[in-house]
């Protein structure tokens, strides 16, 4: 009698063939030539120049909050340059009705969904002012605890489902983020209860000063979600269009019961981690930040632009000196509001004051109203 042959399960070739599954989605190369036309977005002339005018517009931003986080005239801050294409074309794709929970690099996303510039400005420097959004703008206020928003973006889009809204919950980590585990509860958790969610992790290939290679032996963040048992995709994060068509299709997907998605932006932040002391060129090599730059998101989109008649220098000027105006107007009014107060600060804290720190609150008015 012969021996039954036993089929032998090999984990190294699962693990592969997992692993290859995930090819870059690519609308516009480096060039700004279209080599998907397939996956390209069906945008009109006026939407693409509008998406090539807020890419520009948050380049200023960037460089002026710089600036004005160098004068003393901001607090915190997490440049952005360099994941304009990630950043903006993601928050292109949503719809008003639809929540953002940002990270604290992500506050360009929420101002494009209606948080007024002087307020990201008062966020910057603790004030409560900036963490009060105007009514029917569906904004949380950017998470300084990293990876926190993924749980928190599981219970906003479990409670749109709840409700019947046509509206999904997005929200942003970095690599870094994609580490902790409030990562993997929060897709989990929106995977379990099908909740119209859509999870991005903009690897820009550093969290601080350790590289993605050793956060994760995966060999993309993307197929994390598999183990969630959710859709989940590689784009490229500085191709604008890509990126949109991606989130498009995921937020038309979770609105029509289809569930989460987990989507990996594969970006690069030109500048530190912050403003607070981080040095890039200890743990960046310059022909590494110059292998980036060749991808700029801007300078790809603008030649796909320029080459369809559609943008010229005029038209970038004027983004960029109505981008100044408006922050210079935006600066003055944060500077114009009141400062906050240590009663401002207990008053917000607690719906119900413990009786000691309200003793403490009656002194402090006290001074304050003499």
């Amino acid at each position: 009698m012969s021996a039954k042959k036993t089929a032998q399960f090999d984990p190294q070739k699962t693990l592969e063939s997992i692993e290859t599954q995930f090819t870059m989605v690519q609308v516009l190369n480096e060039e700004g030539k279209i080599v998907n036309e397939a996956a390209a977005p069906k945008l009109s002339d006026e939407e693409l120049q509008e998406l090539m005018s807020r890419m520009v517009y948050t380049r200023v931003l960037d460089q002026r909050s710089i600036s004005l986080n160098r004068q003393g005239r901001l607090g915190f801050y997490a440049p952005t340059a360099g994941q304009e294409a990630s950043q903006i074309a993601s928050q292109y794709a949503l719809e008003k009705e639809d929540w953002i929970l940002p990270g604290y690099r992500d506050v360009p996303q929420i101002i494009w969904h209606g948080l007024p510039l002087w307020k990201a400005f008062l966020f910057s420097r603790g004030h409560f002012v900036g963490n009060q959004a105007p009514e029917g703008v569906n904004v949380l206020s950017p998470q300084i605890i990293i990876g926190a928003q993924y749980v928190q973006n599981a219970g906003v889009a479990l409670g749109l489902k709840k409700r019947g809204k046509k509206a999904v919950a997005v929200t942003y980590t970095g690599d870094g983020g994609s580490s902790q585990g409030d990562f993997y509860e929060g897709i989990n958790f929106a995977g379990a209860y099908n909740a119209p969610a859509i999870f991005i992790v903009q690897n820009n290939q550093f969290a601080i000063s350790t590289p993605r290679e050793k956060q994760t032996a995966a060999k993309t963040i993307a197929q994390k979600g598999i183990a969630a048992g959710i859709p989940s995709v590689l784009v490229d994060g500085m191709d604008p269009l890509a990126v949109y068509a991606v989130v498009k299709e995921a937020r038309e997907r979770a609105i029509n019961g289809g569930g989460p998605t987990l989507i990996e932006t594969l970006c690069y932040r030109y500048g530190p981690h912050t403003m607070a002391g981080d040095d890039p060129t200890r743990y960046r090599t310059s022909d590494l930040d110059t292998e980036w730059e060749k991808k700029d998101p801007l300078v790809r989109f603008r030649n796909y632009l320029v080459e369809k008649g559609l943008w010229n220098e005029e038209k970038e000027n004027e983004v960029i000196e109505r981008a100044k105006e408006e922050i210079k107007e935006a600066i003055k009014k944060a500077d114009e509001t009141p400062k906050q107060k240590v009663t401002d600060l207990m008053a917000n804290m607690y719906e119900e004051m413990p009786a000691n720190l309200k003793e403490q609150y009656e002194i402090y008015i006290a001074k304050e109203s003499k």
